[in-house]
Order: C-alpha cells, then structure tokens, then sequence
C-alpha cells in the first residue's frame, strides 16, 4: 500500500460498532446542505422544491449533502469483493463481446451483487477476536459499497484492444505475443485514464457536468446504507419492484418474446416487406419499429434508463429518431445509392458487381495483399464495396453529429470547458515556458484550490475533507501509457509510425474534451469510431491495419476516459476519498484487461470458424470483430475511393462540414426569443440520432420515449416530491433485477454454459421467423 493511502486508511476511525451514519456528535457527518431523502417530509419539502427542472434540485434532494469522512473505505471486504468483482466483470465483458445480441455488465447489477455479498460477509464473519476486528471490523458501509463498485466498474467493459486482436487473429493470421497484448490493453486502456483525470475541472467538477446515468446508482445506494427506520418504505418500493421485474422478465425473455415488440400493423398484415421495414423491429436488423409496444425492460433500458435521461436530452432524442425513420425510409424507397440492391439495415460490406444474394458479401482477402495494404490490381479486379444505405447515413450523420457537438459545446458550455481549453492560451503557455516560473507547481496538490460555489457541484465541497490526487499521478500514467503503446506498436509490427500515434493521441484529447462534456451533460456517449477512422484513413491511406491501431488509441482512449470520469464522478456524488477512487479504478483496470484477453484468446481459439462465419450461432458470433474489421477496410484501406470528394460517399464526409453550421440557427433563434425554448434542443444528439435506428432491435423506441417524457415531464413537473423520492430509486430496481434474472437465464435456458433450452414454438414464440410475426426477410 503507498504511503498515501496509508494515510487514507490512518485517518479513517474503524469503530467495530460504527453505524452506517453514526450519530455521536464527535463523529457527527459533515452537513454543508440539505439532506436527502426525508421520505416522511410533507407540505414543508413540497413548498421547498420550486424548480423541479433544475439540476440543483437533483444533486441537493434527491442526492444527499452530508458525509461522514470517518466510515472506513479499505477494508478486508473491500479487497475481496472489489478484485473477485473486477475478475468477473473481465472475464464475463469478454465473454459477452462475442455473443450474438450486444449485452453490457450494468453498474446497477454490480452495486446490487456487492451489496448481498458485502451483507452477507458482515453477518457471517466473527467480529470477535484480532482477525474478526480485521476481517469484519464493523457494519457494511456505503463506502466500502462504492470502493468495490468503482473497482468492478473499471474491470466490466470490454477493452477495445480485445477487438484488435481478435481481427488481427482471424483475418490477418497474426499473433501478439501475450506480454505483449496485455501491455497493449494496459497502454490503450490507461492512455484515456490520463487524459481524463487531467480533465477533472472541467468534465467532473461543475454541476452541470451532470453524469446523469450516477445518479440512480447513487440514490439506491443511500436507500441501501441508511439507517432501517427512516428507508422503510423506500426500500419496499425498492424491492417490490425489483422482485416483479425479476420474476416478469422470464416471460418476454423466454416464455413469450413476442412482448418484446408488439406490432399492430405486422399483426394486421403479415406479408408485406414494407412493413416489417418500418413497422417491424422485434428482431435484430428487422425494421424501425414505428408504433411498435415492447413489454421487456431489458430492450428498453439496455443499460441505459429512459428514466434518468434530462428532458432536453430527450427531446433532441426524439426529435432525430422521427427523423431517422424519415430518412432511412425515403433512402431506401428512393432507391439511393442502390438501396434496394442490398437488405435494408446491414453493417457488413457488399460487393457492387454482385448478381446473386449468396454473393453479395466483399471479398477483403483477396484486396488486401501480404503486407496487409491495399492491392491496387485486384481492388481493380473486384471493386469497390458498397454499404446498405442506412449504414452509410449512419456514417454521414455520425460525423455530422461530430462537429456540430463541438459548435454545440462552444455556444452553450464555454464556461464549464475554458478550464480545459486555458492551459492553451498563448499567455499561458508562455509563462509555462518561462524558466522564472517552473517551480513545479503543476505537481502540487490541488487542495488549496477553492471551488466556485457558483458553478461547480455542491457535493465536491464535501471532497475538500479529503487528500486529493495530485495531477501528477495522471500525468505518469499518460506517460507511461503513451511510451508502452510506442513500444507495442513497434514491437507488434502495427505499420503506425510514431508521428500517427501522437496524432491519434491528441484526436482523443479533443474528443474526450467535447464528447465526455456532452456525455456529462445529457447522458448520450457518442460513437465517434467513423470520424476517428476516417482521420486515420486519410492520414494512412490504403493501410486498414495502421486505421484499427489508430483507432484503438484514438477512439479507445475517448471511451476509457469517459468511463473514468462517470466513476469519478459517482465517487463525488457518494463523497469516497479520491485517492482510494484513484486506486479502484487502477487496480480494476489492470484486472480486468488481464481477463479480457485470457478469455478473448481462449474464445478466438476454440471458436474460430464460427466467429468467421456471417450467421454464427445462438452462443458465439463475431458481429463486433466484423464490423471492426469492416470499418478498418472501408476506412483505412479505401478513404480516397469511397468517401472524398467524387466518391460514392462523398457526403459521408462534407457532411462534417455541415454540421459545423447546423447548431447555429437554433442559439441565433434562442438568443433574439429565449422564451422559445430553444436551449432545449440538442443539436449534435437530435442529428446524432437521425441513424440511431440502424442496428438491432428497435421495437423498444416508443416505450423508452413514453416512459422517459412520463418521468422526466409529467412525474417531475405534477408531482416533484414522488419523482424525487422515487424516479431513480424505481430506474435503478428496474435495471437491477433485469440485470439478475437476465445473468442467471444466460447461463440456464441462453446456453452460455452450455446447450441451450429453448421454449416449445407456438403464437408468441416465433423463433423460425420475427417474433413481432412480421414477414421475413433476409
């Protein structure tokens, strides 16, 4: 243990007899605000909540604003918990990574697994004696909770760097030594760790940086960790509704999966292609699933609550998923770019000169030559490739929503990203230069900073009673990831010259900076893989393995550093010391990419032709190494051909310059008549959303919009006090028993153990077609 966090432990007071919120006034908890959760509050909390849509209200009432710096956060449960959850979250992320429907291991199930298993250990371990005070030195606290959930957290996404090797495996026949992929995964992994914790004023401190996916993991857990008698009836609520979630997802999950979309209009008639296309959606890559009612929280949430979602967030939602079944319709039946010559939602390559169905597919393996750059000969010979038109407006509104994200961030958040962009001032930069002035303050504690109580979050006053990690620590991980990657690239022969790498570093340095703010703020991660690529293409041309490693530092890193800054800020919102966060998410991290590459490695083997196969099977598929593998091609190997200026998809990339413009009518409107509500609209999210129909299982859409304006509308504006006291508490039941029972039938009736078992076929089981009874089509 470093000393640092010696000191952490040492000043933390380990009482065997400490409640969870302790009411002695010498260890009375820190209080700087109102306190949460009064949930036998009446007319006097009513009259005290005038502004339900603001945020303060969410981080001041349904947040609590009072810490107790004394509960111990390192303890024998925290250790065992935290690496025995992070070692599952990496082996089973991995696992899920290759399975046939995209599944993500829920912080909400992880909270709830820790929580029974860290009860369980209090109430079974003796207290008694020296090695009971050490293994169980008092009651379970929130503390502990949240250590261990930020360990696991950190260890529960699947490394990008797992998708690189698992394509350079099968397509390419190349083999990483395993030293060198796990460092590979450590440097890809920990370049975004650095770039994000050097960006913590600006993506995590200010209040509107509002993470908003934290807020229900927080909620549930103070409903957990305080004391019985004020959470009685919270945690009935809680439990009511985590044990009927539970028991009725085995119904649309297994009994009758026509509930996961209910499609009148395919029910109506059930032999017209055109409307399995835009009525349909039960089913991966059916349709659009207009009007279609699904009954399975697992779709509807995804991971991703319509509950929690800020009303401007889902307003520009909406705006562009209306518009995406415009779009993706009036494409197809138009006829555009040959939609019609391919199926209607597809992500795979296909083959222009194609006459038959069978043969549509691209081959790469003969474009691609044994230096794994293009052959200009035989991409002669075969042809360019064509995507289905709804992929490609995925591509072009991709982009698009890319830099009218970064207009939209400069007109509305200057303020909350300045902090970011003013070490760049030429003014500061200068003095910087200037040897009169190195004295090394960049490497001190930013404890004496004093936040702005105007603009940063009230719960980070809570975390000046604590030892904050010092920048510098960041900086040596950005430093050490940046040297390790140099040395894996050349090592493993990645053809990315060096000057590449430290481009696709900064390409994530700025795309963290705009893209991790907007996720702050509206709860939407953006996929900036294409534009990424596309930067890497163009800067690599003809050379699609150079684009996956370019990728891989330069999209990775976004995604890396977004996820350590929602668990710096779900640290914050629970007041957990930032050092002992700090070394959660390190130690996570590590864990976790170790178990992903033993179990990527084990699976690439034993399931190789499967993995290369279109179709996979019910256990095993390769949809993401495919695509990865697709975009690498289309991207690095063939950007000149395909998408600058006279290509076939040419739009795909001016399409980034239009976005440029596109925020700009509605700040323009919002400034002359700011009655309008234009402050409303989401610009880059409403255009990022125009292709958000292009992939999966879409029958879900309409519940997750009505269930998301019946919370965050009607149930916040009508009725303050019940969204307050229960809309993250319900979300958070919601997604925790889905997450259980959905673990358990994986491995019981899915087949992820073994063989699967499968429910008798009849009218609401109709696995030989679309389960919404829409016809088939291929």
């Amino acid at each position: 243990m470093s000393p640092s966090l010696q000191d952490e432990v040492s000043s933390q007071e380990h009482s065997q007899d400490a409640s969870h919120y302790p009411v002695d006034e010498k260890k009375a908890p820190v209080d700087v605000g109102t306190e949460a959760g009064n949930f036998e509050s009446g007319e006097e909390e009513e009259e005290s909540i005038h502004h339900p849509a603001d945020k303060d209200d969410i981080l001041t009432h349904t947040l609590h604003l009072q810490d107790d710096p004394t509960l111990s956060s390192l303890t024998f449960r925290t250790w065992f918990l935290g690496i025995g959850l992070a070692v599952f979250g990496g082996t089973i992320s991995s696992i899920y990574y290759f399975k046939p429907q995209t599944v993500v291991v829920s912080t909400v199930f992880v909270a709830v697994i820790a929580y029974l298993m860290g009860e369980g250990m209090a109430m079974v371990i003796p207290r008694k004696g020296a090695i009971g005070r050490w293994l169980n030195p008092h009651p379970f606290n929130i503390k502990e909770h949240l250590a261990i959930i930020v360990m696991a957290n950190s260890a529960s996404t699947a490394a990008l760097g797992i998708e690189l090797l698992a394509v350079e495996r099968l397509y390419y026949d190349a083999k990483l030594n395993g030293a060198l992929s796990i460092f590979l995964l450590f440097s890809s992994q920990m370049l975004g760790y650095g770039l994000g914790g050097l960006m913590r004023k600006t993506l995590v401190y200010p209040k509107n940086m509002l993470w908003p996916s934290n807020i229900p993991v927080n909620n549930m857990l103070e409903t957990l960790h305080r004391p019985r008698a004020e959470t009685r009836k919270p945690l009935k609520v809680f439990g009511f509704v985590f044990t009927a979630i539970f028991l009725w997802e085995i119904v649309p999950e297994w009994i009758m999966p026509i509930l996961t979309g209910v499609s009148i209009f395919c029910l109506a008639n059930q032999k017209s292609a055109v409307f399995t296309n835009v009525f349909g959606g039960a089913s991966g890559n059916e349709g659009l699933g207009l009007f279609s009612f699904c009954f399975d929280w697992d779709y509807i949430s995804g991971g991703y609550s319509p509950l929690y979602y800020p009303m401007e967030s889902l307003i520009s939602q909406g705006v562009g998923v209306i518009l995406c079944i415009v779009v993706f319709s009036g494409v197809y039946y138009g006829n555009i770019w040959n939609a019609q010559n391919f199926p209607f939602l597809s992500q795979v390559l296909f083959s222009e000169n194609a006459t038959m169905a069978d043969q549509l597919q691209w081959n790469q393996t003969l474009v691609i030559g044994a230096d794994n750059r293009i052959d200009k000969e035989a991409l002669a010979l075969v042809g360019l490739p064509s995507f289905a038109a709804t992929y490609a407006v995925n591509i072009l509104v991709s982009n698009m929503s890319i830099s009218a994200g970064i207009v939209h961030m400069l007109l509305w958040n200057w303020n909350d990203m300045q902090a970011a962009l003013s070490a760049f001032y030429p003014s500061n930069l200068k003095r910087k230069f200037n040897p009169k002035n190195w004295n090394l303050t960049f490497w001190k504690s930013e404890a004496t900073v004093e936040p702005n109580e105007e603009n940063y979050d009230p719960h980070y006053k809570l975390m000046m009673s604590y030892k904050p990690v010092p920048n510098w620590w960041y900086s040596l991980v950005l430093v050490l990831s940046v040297v390790i990657g140099l040395i894996c690239l050349y090592k493993g022969d990645s053809t990315l010259p060096w000057w590449g790498f430290l481009v696709s570093c900064l390409v994530a340095w700025v795309f963290l900076l705009i893209f991790g703010a907007m996720q702050a703020v509206t709860g939407i991660a953006f996929i900036i893989q294409p534009i990424v690529q596309l930067i890497g293409g163009y800067i690599q041309p003809g050379n699609p393995v150079a684009n996956m490693y370019f990728c891989l530092y330069g999209y990775n890193s976004v995604t890396q550093g977004a996820l350590l800054c929602t668990d710096l800020k779900l640290a914050q919102y629970g007041h957990l010391a930032p050092r002992v966060t700090f070394t959660m998410q390190m130690i996570g991290t590590l864990v976790g990419a170790i178990f992903n590459y033993i179990m990527m490695n084990s699976i690439v083997t034993n399931q190789r032709e499967i993995l290369l196969s279109v179709e996979g099977t019910n256990i095993w598929s390769g949809q993401q190494p495919q695509q990865y593998n697709t975009l690498s091609v289309a991207w690095g190997g063939l950007a000149h051909e395909l998408f600058s200026v006279g290509g076939r998809y040419e739009w795909c990339s001016l399409a980034i310059i239009v976005g440029f413009f596109a925020p700009l009518p509605f700040w323009l409107i919002h400034k002359k008549f700011p009655s309008l509500g234009m402050n409303n609209v989401n610009t880059s999210v409403m255009i990022y959303y125009v292709s958000y129909l292009c992939v999966g299982i879409n029958s879900s859409v309409m519940m997750f919009f009505l269930l998301g304006f019946a919370s965050q509308w009607y149930l916040r504006r009508y009725h303050p006090n019940l969204f307050i006291k229960y809309n993250y508490l319900v979300s958070a039941a919601l997604d925790g028993g889905t997450s259980v029972i959905v673990f358990i039938m994986s491995f019981a009736l899915f087949g992820a153990a073994g063989n699967a078992v499968s429910f008798p076929i009849y009218w609401g089981n109709n696995s030989n077609g679309n389960y919404d009874l829409c016809l088939y089509t291929d």
